[in-house]
C-alpha cells in the first residue's frame, strides 16, 4: 500500500447505493486473497471485491516469470487442499503451471466477479464513525479520487512483493540495462552480453542456469553461499497421474507423505545438530558437482543450515563450473559506467546487471499509509517492530486481517497450508461479529503481546536467531519478524478454534444495503 493520504473529498464507490459498503475488501489475487475469496463464497458471502494491482491474477507467478522460474515446494503440497490438481507435469511446479493453476481456480469459483483489475490500493483509513475501511484506490480501473469502503480489509499482497535492490555506490550512474529478477526485463537479449549477477537467493538460483548458456560471461557477486539440496525434480508419470485421477486417497497420501517430509526439518530449527544428517547430504551434493577445491571452498556456507532457507538446485552449482562464470565474493567497491568494481580492486566490464537480492520483507510496511482506530498510524504501531497476534490481527486496527502477515512465514514447508488456517480464522472473527450483531472485532493488545512474547521466546536459540547469519527473518536489530518459530502442526491448532475472549468486540455493524453480491466486483 502507498502513501497517498485519504482526501476528506474524495469519492466513495460503494457496493450499492449512497452509504454501501462491502462486507469485505480483499488486497492482491495470489493464493492468500483467492483462498480468502473462495473461503468468504463457502461461508455464503458474496458481497466482496477484490482489488488487483495488475491487469491479471496470479500474485507471486505472475510477478516472477525470469528464465527457470519454479516452486520449490513439491506441486502436491504447493496447492490448496480443496482443490487438488491430478495432471502436474512436474514434481516441482514451474511458473506458467503455476498461474495456469490459479487461473484454473478464478474460472472455478467465479471470482473474476469480484475482481478489480489494475486498481491499486494506496492507503486504506479506518473510520470510527461507520466502523468500515475506506480504501484509496489509484490506477487504470479506478476513478480520480475513488474510496472503496469495506466492513473487513484483508491484505493478501503476502510478504515477497516488493522488491529490494542495494543502494550501491555510483550505481545512478552506470550506462547498461539494469532490473531485479522479479521485474524481469524480456525486451533485453542476453546473448553475448557481459553480465553481471548481484545475489545467491531462491530466484538467483534458478535464473543463473539458464542465462549462463546464453550471455557472453556472466560475473556472479555473492555475499553469503546458500545450503543447496539436491532437486529430486522429475515429470509426474502417466501411472501416478491414472492414480491420481481414478484411486480415492492416492494422492492425498502423498500429499500428506510430502508434508510430513517437509515437516520433519523443523526438529531442527531448535536443535540443529538433528540437520547433521541434512547437510552432509548438502555437502556432498557441492562436492560432487564442484570438482574445483577453491571454488568449493567458497560455495561452503559457514553458518548452520536452516539460518537461511535452505534451496533446491541440481543444475546451479554446474553452472558456476562453466568457463564464462565467474563467482567473486570480494564484495562491491562501487558500480560505474560500464563496469563493476570490487572490493579488492578487480573492475569487472558489464553490459548489465541483474539483482537477485530478494523483497523488503520485515521494512515492507515502512511507508504504507494504513491508519487504525483513533488516527493509530501503522507505523507507530510498530514503531518497535512488526507484529501480529497470529500473524493476522493487529491492536488498534480493527477489522484489519493481514495473510501471511508477521512470523507467519515458513522456512521448510509449503505457506500453503498457513494460508487456509489464516481463511479459516479470518471467516470466525467474521462470523463473530454477525452473531453478536457488531461492527468491529480488534485483538486485545495484552494477547498480542503475550503471543509476540512466546513467538520471541521460542525463537531464543532457534537457527536462524544463533545460527551465524543475516536473513530475511531478521529485522536490523536481529528479531525474527517473519518466521514462525513452531511446527505447522502447531499453528493450525493455534488457528483451528478462535477464543473470543482474545478480542474486543463492538460497534454497530455498517450499514450494507441488500442486493449487494451482484455489484460486489462491479463497483458500481
Amino acid at each position: 500500500m502507498g502513501g497517498r493520504t485519504l482526501e476528506r473529498s474524495a469519492v466513495v464507490t460503494p457496493a450499492a447505493g449512497p452509504g454501501g459498503a462491502y462486507k469485505a475488501v480483499i488486497v492482491g489475487t495470489g493464493f492468500s486473497g483467492l483462498g480468502m475469496a473462495i473461503g468468504l463464497k463457502k461461508a455464503g458471502v458474496h458481497d466482496f471485491v477484490i482489488l488487483e494491482k495488475a491487469g491479471e491474477v496470479g500474485g507471486t507467478w505472475r510477478e516472477n516469470t525470469y528464465p527457470g522460474c519454479a516452486c520449490d515446494i513439491m506441486s502436491l503440497l504447493y496447492s490448496f487442499s480443496f482443490e487438488p490438481k491430478s495432471d502436474w507435469s512436474r514434481m516441482f511446479p514451474r511458473q506458467r503451471e503455476l498461474l495456469a493453476y490459479i487461473k484454473g481456480i478464478v474460472d472455478k469459483y467465479d471470482l473474476a466477479q469480484h475482481i478489480r483489475f489494475e486498481t491499486e490500493v494506496t492507503g486504506a483509513e479506518y473510520d470510527d464513525a461507520t466502523d468500515t475501511w475506506q480504501v484509496t484506490v489509484a490506477g487504470a480501473g479506478a476513478a480520480p479520487g475513488e474510496v472503496v469502503r469495506g466492513r473487513a480489509l484483508a491484505a493478501g499482497m503476502g510478504p515477497l512483493h516488493q522488491p529490494s535492490i542495494p543502494d550501491l555506490p555510483g550505481l545512478a550512474s552506470f550506462q547498461g540495462t539494469t532490473f531485479h529478477s522479479a521485474e524481469w526485463n524480456h525486451d533485453y537479449d542476453l546473448a553475448g552480453k557481459r553480465v553481471a549477477v548481484i545475489g545467491t537467493g531462491a530466484s538467483a538460483i534458478q535464473f543463473v542456469p539458464q542465462i549462463a548458456k546464453r550471455v557472453g560471461s556472466l560475473t556472479l557477486f555473492q555475499r553469503t553461499p546458500p545450503w543447496i539440496m539436491p532437486k529430486p525434480d522429475r515429470r509426474v508419470t502417466g501411472v501416478e497421474k491414472a492414480l491420481f485421477r481414478r484411486v480415492p486417497g492416492v494422492q492425498r497420501g502423498y500429499r500428506n507423505a510430502i508434508y510430513l517430509l517437509q515437516e520433519s526439518f523443523v526438529l531442527g530449527f531448535k536443535n540443529p545438530r538433528l540437520l547433521k544428517a541434512a547437510s552432509g547430504i548438502a555437502q556432498a551434493h557441492l562436492k560432487r558437482q564442484v570438482p574445483d577445491p577453491e571454488l568449493r571452498a567458497k560455495l561452503t556456507p559457514d553458518y548452520t543450515m536452516g539460518c537461511k532457507r535452505t534451496l533446491v538446485s541440481s543444475d546451479y552449482y554446474p553452472a558456476l563450473t562453466r568457463d564464462n562464470v565467474e563467482l567473486t565474493t570480494a564484495g562491491i567497491a562501487e558500480v560505474r559506467e560500464h563496469s563493476i568494481v570490487a572490493r579488492d580492486g578487480t573492475e569487472y566490464p558489464v553490459d548489465a546487471i541483474i539483482f537477485g537480492t530478494g523483497f523488503h520483507v520485515t521494512d515492507a510496511f515502512e511507508h504504507a499509509h494504513i491508519v487504525g482506530r483513533h488516527g493509530l498510524r501503522i507505523q507507530d504501531a510498530w514503531k518497535d517492530g512488526i507484529q501480529a497476534h497470529l500473524g493476522v490481527t493487529v491492536a488498534g486496527f480493527p477489522n484489519l486481517f493481514l495473510l501471511l502477515g508477521p512470523n507467519s512465514g515458513l522456512g521448510h514447508n509449503s505457506m500453503i497450508f498457513i494460508i487456509e488456517a489464516q481463511v479459516r480464522y479470518v471467516l470466525q472473527c467474521l462470523r463473530m461479529l454477525d452473531e453478536r450483531g457488531a461492527g468491529r472485532i480488534a485483538v486485545r493488545e495484552s494477547v498480542q503481546d503475550r503471543f509476540n512474547r512466546w513467538v520471541q521466546d521460542r525463537s531464543a536459540g532457534a537457527v536462524w536467531v544463533a545460527g551465524g547469519c543475516t536473513s530475511w527473518y531478521l529485522d536490523e536489530n536481529g528479531v525474527n519478524r517473519a518466521a514462525w518459530p513452531a511446527s505447522t502442526v502447531n499453528y493450525w491448532l493455534r488457528t483451528r478454534r478462535l477464543d473470543p475472549a482474545d478480542f474486543q468486540v463492538g460497534g454497530a455493524p455498517a450499514v450494507i444495503p441488500a442486493g449487494t453480491a451482484a455489484a460486489a466486483g462491479t463497483g458500481e
